[in-house]
């Protein structure tokens, strides 16, 4: 076993650097995270119900599912729209956020922009999942949000958990094929699911924005500039477990890739997810009451995995721990060709996207044995897809249509 020393003494020069310089505090602040300092997060207290869809006029009930390693998960039900007399009697669409966010993303903008508030006013009937560690889901039947282990998983666990149970919720309350809608890493926990045949049996249908399985053409800088640094192995080798960018080590982290003389974060949005058209900025302080929310650093140290090697595949804990939990020294890959052909599939994806690149989609593509519908937009980024004030008539119009003809249903809107 390798102690802390051991750890430090076999880590690049320019991590020890760059683990120095942070423990000094020697990084220098950013505009862009200054923002995230000055920010006044809205407790979790009351739900995502109480806090956003209530006093907006929608029905909203909350719920727990706990999973199979004992984490408690918040779901959010809205059986029909603001101004809706009965419950909508369409099929029951289940959102799932992505990286950094939780179930409020759906919501963050107007009634009239927002893809939850749209779906629910136009007949679907809408869940809202929310994964460990976020703000809403931050339950453990034994564990606290303090101890190491509740923050040990990565996406694989929330498709193998987390959406696992969330859809057999829905579904057994439902008694009916859900369809599945999933955002940058709600589609990688999607996808990796869905190679599962317990859990694609429960799905009519899958809308996919920014999908991502693939991650080898990743063109965002901050995020090259973090794989390059190997800020992964330099959080584990610190000790940190949970990835809080709420927090002042959070904001310390950011500030340290965020060197003025090898990266411009001044507009950290962009830097992280390349250009987006149509992103409201004038919203920002508002955004950043809710978001981001917090995430694992072994969930980061996956997400490099799949840039570092170019794969889709579980977890790796090297030779020897590979052998321990796989059999075998190298991670099983997920089969993108294993998901049924008879599952419809749309993906809307953009051009200026930085992290669900071009490239890398086309590569999903191919993989899968279905021919999936496609939206290709060329000036939307990877924010666009759920925040862009038009969104609505760009992406929502399409998607809708993609999910009521899979059900038979009448396209009104």
């Amino acid at each position: 076993m390798v102690g802390p020393s051991g750890a430090l003494a076999a880590a690049p020069r320019h991590l020890l650097n760059l683990l120095l310089c942070f423990l000094a505090g020697g990084a220098r602040a950013s505009p862009a995270t200054d923002a995230l300092r000055h920010a006044s997060p809205r407790a979790a207290a009351g739900g995502l119900c109480q806090q956003l869809l209530l006093p907006q006029g929608y029905p909203c009930t909350e719920h727990t599912v706990k999973t199979d390693d004992g984490f408690l998960l918040s779901v959010q039900h809205i059986p029909r729209g603001k101004n809706g007399v009965t419950d909508n009697a369409g099929p029951p669409v289940f959102l799932q956020h992505g990286l950094f966010q939780g179930g409020d993303t759906w919501f963050i903008n107007s009634n009239e922009q927002s893809l939850g508030y749209i779906l629910a006013d136009n007949g679907f009937d809408v869940w809202i999942g929310n994964v460990r560690g976020t703000r809403w889901s931050k339950g453990h039947s034994t564990l606290s949000v303090h101890d190491k282990l509740f923050w040990d998983w990565s996406w694989q666990d929330l498709a193998e958990y987390d959406l696992s149970a969330m859809l057999s919720y829905v579904y057994t309350v439902t008694q009916t094929k859900i369809l599945y809608v999933g955002h940058s890493q709600g589609t990688i926990m999607g996808l990796a699911a869905f190679t599962n045949p317990e859990i694609v049996k429960m799905i009519g249908s899958a809308a996919l924005l920014c999908p991502i399985s693939y991650l080898d053409h990743v063109s965002a800088s901050f995020v090259l500039r973090a794989v390059a640094m190997h800020l992964d192995q330099m959080l584990i080798t610190m000790g940190i477990h949970q990835l809080n960018f709420r927090s002042e080590m959070g904001v310390q982290i950011l500030d340290s890739v965020c060197d003025a003389e090898r990266l411009d974060c001044d507009s950290m949005l962009s830097s992280i997810t390349g250009q987006n058209c149509c992103f409201n900025s004038s919203r920002i302080d508002y955004y950043l009451e809710y978001e981001p929310h917090p995430s694992s650093t072994k969930n980061l140290r996956h997400l490099f995995q799949m840039i570092r090697k170019g794969t889709f595949a579980k977890y790796d804990y090297g030779w020897v721990g590979n052998i321990g939990r796989y059999g075998q020294l190298h991670p099983p890959p997920f089969d993108l060709s294993s998901i049924p052909e008879s599952l419809p599939i749309w993906m809307g994806y953009g051009g200026l996207d930085a992290l669900a690149d071009v490239t890398d989609v086309e590569r999903t593509i191919k993989q899968l044995r279905s021919t999936p519908e496609l939206l290709y937009i060329g000036d939307y980024g990877h924010i666009d897809f759920i925040m862009s004030v038009r969104a609505k008539d760009d992406v929502y119009v399409d998607l809708m249509r993609f999910l009521r003809a899979q059900q038979g249903m009448h396209s009104s809107y």
